[in-house]
């Protein structure tokens, strides 16, 4: 399933060409199109760093913890603002680097890996009580829960017995 875009390709390409063709200022443009100052900023530097194709969108992208890491350090060692780290490592929001940011702070790189999305592919197994086989005996007590048990488990069933019967009863008039 492809990423609804708020804005099509053409339409941002018309924004950035005002810009740079039209020589009017990013606010001028923004108010004119009724769009965020900040996106098309944004559109700008994707614009002249990757040219036309920079302003396409790619539907969902997915990057490897790797890949996460080499962005963050970036950013640290050359003091990287979060729009210079989309526009140079070709992230398209610049608040996924911020989730990735809070994950590595933590739960370190553990926190980078791709996480499985959606249910589990299998329920687990019930957790079966395993009974004591041990050289002792029961005490008494012991023997006593494992009789209430049964006994309960013998009522539960016929209570079962039952309610089948008075339903089939019910049907048959």
């Amino acid at each position: 399933m492809k990423k609804r875009n708020k804005y099509n390709y053409a339409f941002r390409l018309q924004c950035v060409e005002a810009v740079l063709n039209g020589n009017q200022a990013v606010n001028e443009v923004a108010a004119e199109k009724g769009l965020v100052r900040s996106n098309l900023q944004l559109w700008l530097s994707f614009y002249q760093h990757y040219g036309p194709s920079g302003l396409m969108s790619e539907g969902k992208q997915q990057f490897d913890s790797a890949f996460k890491l080499k962005v963050l350090e970036a950013i640290e060692s050359d003091r990287l603002s979060l729009r210079e780290a989309c526009v140079i490592f070709n992230v398209r929001s610049d608040s996924a680097i911020i989730s990735w940011r809070r994950a590595y702070e933590s739960k370190g790189e553990a926190g980078l890996a791709a996480k499985p999305k959606g249910r589990p592919k299998q329920m687990k197994p019930p957790i079966k009580r395993k009974l004591k086989k041990s050289s002792k005996p029961l005490t008494r007590e012991e023997e006593l829960l494992l009789e209430n048990e049964y006994l309960r488990a013998e009522n539960e069933l016929l209570k079962k017995l039952q309610a089948l019967v008075q339903s089939s009863k019910k049907q048959k008039p």
